[in-house]
């Protein structure tokens, strides 16, 4: 079992990673594998809409998506996240979206369990709606959605100015992985 976790944020190590580390460490502790994958670092192109991705189901453009597309279809569990950009997703993050086209024709979500954490300046500043792009795509594809478990029960992680200190942030992205842990358990007994 393998959970990736995806930081659409362009900044290095900063208030969106330091959530999705601490979600993967709760992971980790299960005996689950886990890998962060930062886009900030990655040559990622946008796509050209061509539709070769329809015929083949790969990508004609060569370039880091190749390898990270792959590490997408193979994950029992994909944690996306993103800061908050004008109110929805970082446009990084986006073109990795939209880069992963290819995957939906084979139907590489059907059994990935997915989540997401955004984060925010201010508390209640566009983390729902981020999520929620988040979760169409997800949901486009075919995924299994969860949000963060009870008692909070919302969206998923949403983090507000500096992470490492916000505790409902750490709160709502730790009952996320908690979800997913006990689903990606079932569907792999």
């Amino acid at each position: 079992m393998k959970v990736i976790g995806i930081v659409g944020s362009p900044r290095s190590n900063g208030n969106t990673e330091f959530l999705v580390k601490t979600a993967l460490d709760k992971i980790n502790e299960e005996n689950i594998d886990v890998e962060l994958i930062t886009l900030h670092d990655k040559n990622i192109n946008f796509c050209i809409g061509c539709d070769e991705c329809k015929k083949t189901n790969k990508c004609i453009i060569n370039d880091d998506m190749n390898e990270l597309t792959q590490k997408v279809k193979d994950a029992d569990g994909v944690i996306m996240s993103s800061p908050v950009y004008f109110g929805d997703m970082t446009g990084l993050a986006k073109t990795f979206i939209d880069r992963l086209r290819p995957l939906r024709n084979i139907h590489a979500f059907k059994n990935t369990v997915c989540g997401a954490i955004s984060t925010g300046g201010f508390r209640n500043g566009g983390q729902e709606s981020t999520i929620a792009s988040i979760h169409d795509f997800f949901l486009i594809q075919g995924g299994i959605i969860v949000g963060d478990d009870r008692p909070t029960a919302h969206y998923g992680g949403t983090g507000v100015g500096n992470t490492s200190e916000d505790d409902v942030g750490i709160t709502t992205s730790i009952n996320l992985v908690n979800r997913m842990i006990y689903l990606i358990k079932l569907l792999n007994k």
